[in-house]
């Protein structure tokens, strides 16, 4: 990493290729599915790459690689974890009462059950969520159309999967 640092680009690509191995192992110990886990990888080697001028050569390298591979599994996990928490699988709202009746020509394209829950939900969050969702814009679109910033936005959107998880499951009750 040394004399990657002081721009040697054949010992950079060296070293790359000599780690990727062990790296891969590391992380897929850790990470069960195999594209996140490629994609952690991916991640790490980007890391690596934009980190590499914080690399002291008179320090272990091991220690720091695998610190940057440790960060990127726990933020992998934790991500998936908000995912899981926040989002709910087309599979289980298609099986929802009501999910399969037709909607009228020119009505909304989300199921009657969905539609239903979108309507208890606060204005603020059921406007984050369609525009998000329904409309598919991005956060700074979205943000900018309310007026509001893309965090603030955010929040409100995950307030509103959090409150529309509730509904979906009692009505599954």
């Amino acid at each position: 990493m040394a004399a990657a640092q002081r721009g040697s680009k054949a010992d950079y690509d060296r070293l790359l290729r000599s780690v990727l191995p062990r790296l891969r192992a590391f992380i897929r110990a850790r990470v069960r599915d195999p594209s996140l886990a490629e994609d952690v990888l991916q991640n790490v080697l980007l890391s690596v790459h934009q980190a590499r001028h914080t690399y002291r050569p008179e320090r272990p390298f091991g220690p720091w690689l695998r610190a940057i591979a440790r960060n990127a599994v726990i933020d992998a996990m934790r991500s998936r974890g908000v995912r899981t928490r926040v989002e709910v699988p087309l599979a289980e709202l298609e099986s929802l009462p009501g999910a399969s009746e037709t909607p009228e020509p020119g009505a909304s394209e989300i199921s009657p059950v969905l539609a239903r829950a979108l309507a208890e939900l606060p204005p603020t969050q059921r406007e984050a969520v369609e525009l998000l969702h329904l409309q598919e814009l991005s956060s700074a679109e979205a943000a900018e159309r309310l007026g509001i910033s893309a965090v603030a936005l955010r929040v409100r959107a995950h307030r509103g999967y959090k409150a529309l998880r509730a509904t979906l499951q009692r009505e599954d009750l």
